[in-house]
């Protein structure tokens, strides 16, 4: 899941094969200024890899754990790729292969062109896979963390959906306490209008009493 990785080991497995190429040919030349020539070219190369095998490590290593093993894994693969290269530069500039099994090389140089040159498709076909099963795993995480995110993004909508389902629910007892409260001063009210109607009527019905004891007494006491 990272294009920059993605760069330098594209631009690894290119320059490996091509350093591959030319370790083959510088092989087969004898001393001279074409050979030189040739090693300072390969040498140069191998100092390019060895760049871009440590860039590979640091992002690599700063990446998620849960693919950073995966290139880290990639990556030893390159770094004894990048060994094999070197042991081969070693053995051309050693000075061990002498005068004869430089001619026989170079009598058994066309006899092996056709194995080389098969043995470099091989490489780049290897290096092209990779490439492709690197895609295809950074395809699939970029799948899973679009997936992922449409999820995360379908959850914080039914959350503030509910959110605001809740706020509504609140207002809506908010105005029913308002409505119980309103009704509580009605009832007090009413409450307060039925004592003072008891005492108007118990008044009322006193005086009665009185007028009527009143008169009963003002009969009596003319007869």
């Amino acid at each position: 899941m990272s294009e920059v990785f993605e760069g330098y080991e594209r631009q690894y497995c290119e320059l490996s094969a091509n350093l591959s190429r030319k370790c083959n040919s510088t092989s087969l030349l004898p001393d001279g200024v074409e050979k030189n020539a040739k090693v300072n070219e390969v040498k140069s190369g191998l100092d390019d890899c060895d760049v871009l095998i440590r860039k590979m490590d640091l992002e690599a290593r700063s990446l998620q754990p849960s693919v950073k093993a995966m290139f880290l894994a990639k990556l030893r693969e390159y770094k004894s790729d990048l060994n094999k290269l070197k042991r081969e530069f070693k053995r051309i500039t050693s000075g061990d292969v002498s005068h004869a099994s430089r001619e026989e090389l170079l009598e058994a140089g066309m006899a092996d062109a056709h194995s080389v040159s098969t043995d470099q498709r091989e490489r780049l076909t290897m290096s092209v896979e990779r490439l492709n099963q690197s895609s295809d795993r950074i395809k699939e995480s970029r799948r899973t963390m679009l997936e992922t995110e449409e999820l995360g993004v379908s959850v914080l909508e039914d959350l503030h959906q509910q959110r605001q389902t809740l706020l509504h629910a609140h207002n809506k007892l908010h105005g029913v306490d308002d409505a119980i409260d309103k009704s509580k001063k009605v009832l007090s009210s009413m409450s307060r209008r039925m004592t003072r109607n008891k005492w108007i009527v118990g008044a009322v019905i006193a005086a009665l009493v009185v007028a009527i004891i009143f008169i009963i007494f003002f009969k009596t006491s003319y007869h």
